[in-house]
């Protein structure tokens, strides 16, 4: 009979509200710790997408289980606020993004409880709530302090119809992800924050963690360190430093990681947005402008940086009409403007050797530029270029430095001061938060700043220095902001006086287990880690715990039924929510675990999901039906051998996160235990227990009515006997006299203690003992005779 999963879901969710089994407590050194984290989601309007209930299913899985098994299991929610989607919505639909907020942080809380994730609410937390962002600030203004934080001028994605900057992540094929508009590169004011000085302990910090070994090479290679030299490339004398008109420019310097190709570099090529090319932009006295390279700079601002470094996408450059000499051969050699350098990387302009550099031998024969294929590499070539002065050792790297700046509203303020006098000037940390104020409008000012801009009473404010006049900051943060020390604040959620009190950090530090996206691999996990390595050299945390997290695990992907990335204008999309209320929460939650390892990439299929639902049928039906039989007597010996061996394996499998074997062997054990065999009490509740951390409200119910005490979530895991966990059995004779009497099945290795007590249990060989026993005589594997 199909169970009605909607009516058990509504009987048990009221009953888990405030459940203590879900609850960390803080300090109890009883018990071993473990701190399970799934990523905080960003609380869209369209709900809770299958990505997400995928990913925190499998993490809830693991914490039910680490509970089950006897540990203090934190598996903390939030939300991840602020953000250009719910700002956008804000403009078109006039409903403030704060009203917003809390209409889809609800709407996500109740599908998480319908779907039966464990969490302890009690420390939920919120990055637009201004208890939580006083702390974000905090931190930016401590790296300012540090001199990790500075305003500069900065290439920047620039949106032309809503006049606001982008990050790299709001440009979708090269345009703007709120308007559809082509994006352009422009230079604008922006506070950065230098990761950079951080790039080789964020690197070495690897060795400390048990990341997969995925997850730690995106982070190496995203970081890309390389050694190599800085060589400079001095202009020639028509262009060189004099007096009057000369140009400021002397040289071009170049950072290469391989100095040894210097002799074959034929040509250079500067970045659009270099020093020279805007030298060359502007003419000097008498000079004409060069408009070939005025149109090509224009045309490049209308390129994204992803657009510029897609090595797919066929490189662009013009002649500066300027020379610089090799100062190695002392030739002229010709120097490029082209989209492919960037500023932000090296010095922004590279030597090319287009014999040895596939990029730079297309952009060579592209042009008809010269090719040196007759020069060797000559390995002391380093040793020189330092002896004469031409460069020196240095390193480079593919991070850069973090834009932090955005010109949005929907986000923490900056918390900086601009005084003439002083200049900029933190706000002073009894002053945080700086709140975000409220407004009517968040529509984008026409000189491309934050709507803050327009707030004046906002805006004009006093020096905390000097008490003069003075103006805030209307910048907002990236959304990464909040996200990068979230984990800290769950171990203590309402502390007002500091981002979390410095015992419980040392009780739940580090994170056990971390579950997320491979898109979150590299930025969001580096900026996680540069923000905790930042806090731990402030002693903010535990000196004990160099690394915040010990062990990452990334999820899988789930595509549409037609085997292609799920989206609206496909139609394929798959709602969890819609899907729960059809088949059930608990035939979702099942399904999900069992579609395949939990990283892979998988797709959808409604009618496995049918097949699972149809498991769990099979599963009740057979629990309840025993439920009125079972006495609490003991199973048969098969009955218990498919008992024990679930509970070791299953067991076993989720701590590997192998969740569909884990699931394949429940329907396994189900199908054995369906052919017969009496089956007790004791038996019948492993196996709703093995069943719980995958369907919690099923597991409930039945657990219910074998008179089980609420809940089966606080149960200890079962135990298992290694005696029933032989995988092979032999036969052995049992003789009396050295007549054969009967047989018993055991283990090969078992010992003669165990064969001749199941071999004094058969009535049929029990009449042959009756004279009692002077000796037994046992071949391990084979024979036992009793000499009576």
């Amino acid at each position: 009979m199909a169970i009605d999963f909607k009516a058990i879901e509504a009987k048990w969710i009221p009953k888990y509200e405030g459940y203590k089994a879900f609850e960390a407590e803080d300090l109890d050194a009883t018990r071993e710790k473990q701190y399970a984290l799934v990523e905080f989601p960003y609380p869209s309007g369209a709900g809770l997408h299958v990505g997400h209930a995928f990913s925190m299913t499998g993490t809830d899985v693991y914490a039910r289980f680490s509970r089950m098994k006897g540990k203090n299991v934190l598996f903390p929610m939030g939300w991840d606020s602020f953000g250009l989607p719910t700002e956008n919505f804000a403009i078109k639909s006039g409903i403030k993004p704060q009203v917003a907020t809390k209409q889809n942080t609800d709407t996500f809380r109740k599908q998480m409880k319908q779907l039966g994730f464990s969490f302890d609410w009690r420390r939920e937390i919120d990055t637009t709530f201004p208890e939580y962002y006083k702390w974000t600030q905090w931190i930016f203004v401590k790296l300012f302090e540090k001199g990790l934080a500075e305003k500069k001028e900065m290439p920047i994605n620039w949106c032309p119809k809503d006049k606001i900057g982008l990050a790299n992540e709001e440009v979708v094929n090269g345009k703007c992800e709120r308007c559809g508009t082509q994006v352009e590169r422009r230079t604008q004011s922006q506070w950065i924050v230098k990761i950079t000085a951080y790039a080789d302990r964020l690197i070495e910090g690897l060795k400390n963690t048990n990341f997969i070994e995925k997850v730690k090479a995106a982070q190496i290679n995203w970081i890309d360190r390389k050694e190599g030299m800085k060589v400079r490339f001095k202009l020639n004398d028509e262009v060189g430093v004099g007096n009057g008109d000369s140009r400021n420019v002397e040289y071009v310097e170049v950072f290469t990681s391989r100095p040894d190709t210097l002799e074959g570099a034929t040509f250079m090529v500067v970045a659009p947005e270099h020093p020279l090319v805007n030298e060359i932009a502007t003419p000097r006295h008498g000079e004409a402008r060069n408009d070939e390279v005025v149109e090509y700079v224009e045309k490049v601002k209308r390129k994204s940086e992803m657009e510029r470094t897609d090595l797919a996408k066929e490189k662009t450059g013009v002649f500066s009409g300027l020379y610089a000499v090799n100062p190695l051969t002392g030739k002229e050699i010709p120097i490029w403007i082209a989209d492919y350098v960037l500023i932000t990387y090296g010095t922004g302009a590279i030597m090319s050797v287009p014999s040895h550099d596939e990029r730079d031998g297309e952009f060579a024969k592209k042009y008809k530029l010269p090719i040196d294929w007759k020069y060797k590499p000559d390995t002391t070539m380093a040793e020189r270029i330092e002896k004469e002065g031409w460069g020196e050792k240095a390193v480079g790297y593919h991070l850069r430095d973090w834009i932090f700046s955005r010109q949005h509203y929907w986000g923490e303020p900056i918390p900086m001061i601009w005084c003439e006098k002083d200049g900029w000037v933190a706000v002073p940390e009894d002053q945080l938060p700086v709140r975000l104020p409220e407004v009517e409008k968040y529509q984008p000012t026409d000189t491309g700043e934050s709507p803050l801009a327009s707030i004046q009473e906002w805006v004009k404010t006093v020096c905390p220095r000097c008490g003069g006049l003075a103006r805030r900051e209307t910048d907002t943060m990236p959304n990464w902001a909040g996200s990068d020390w979230y984990f800290l604040r769950f171990l203590d959620p309402k502390n007002d006086n500091a981002i979390a009190d410095m015992e419980k950090q040392k009780y739940w530090l580090p994170v056990d287990l971390y579950v997320g996206g491979d898109e979150h691999n590299t930025l969001h996990l580096l900026y996680s880690r540069f923000i905790y390595q930042f806090l731990w050299d402030l002693g903010a945390v535990p000196k004990e715990y160099p690394e915040p997290y010990k062990k990452r695990i990334s999820h899988g992907i789930i595509l549409g039924p037609d085997g292609a990335r799920m989206s609206k204008s496909k139609g394929n999309v798959i709602l969890p929510d819609v899907l729960a209320d059809m088949y059930g929460a608990d035939a979702l939650r099942t399904y999900m675990m069992f579609m395949g390892p939990f990283d892979a990439t998988m797709a959808w299929s409604e009618r496995s999901l049918m097949g699972v639902r149809r498991f769990l049928n099979r599963f009740y039906d057979y629990v309840e039906k025993k439920a009125g039989e079972a006495r609490d007597e003991e199973s048969e010996e098969k009955v218990k051998v498919v008992i024990n061996r679930l509970v070791k394996e299953v067991g076993e499998d989720i701590v590997e996160f192998k969740y569909n074997t884990a699931i394949a062997k429940l329907m396994t054990a189900i199908n054995d235990l369906e052919v017969g065999g009496k089956i007790g009490r004791g038996d019948l509740r492993s196996l709703v227990q093995v069943l719980a951390p995958f369907a919690p409200f099923v597991a409930e119910e039945l657990w219910e009515k074998l008179g089980g005490e609420f809940s089966v979530h606080g149960t200890r895991w079962p135990g298992y006997e290694e005696k029933y966990l032989v995988t092979e059995t032999v036969t052995i004779s049992v003789q009396v006299n050295g007549k054969l009497r009967g047989t018993v099945v055991a283990a090969p290795a078992a010992v003669e203690s165990a064969v001749r007590m199941e071999a004094e249990k058969q009535e049929k060989i029990q009449k042959y003992l009756t004279g009692g026993i002077k000796n037994v005589v046992y071949i391990q594997g084979k024979t036992i005779n009793f000499v009576v």
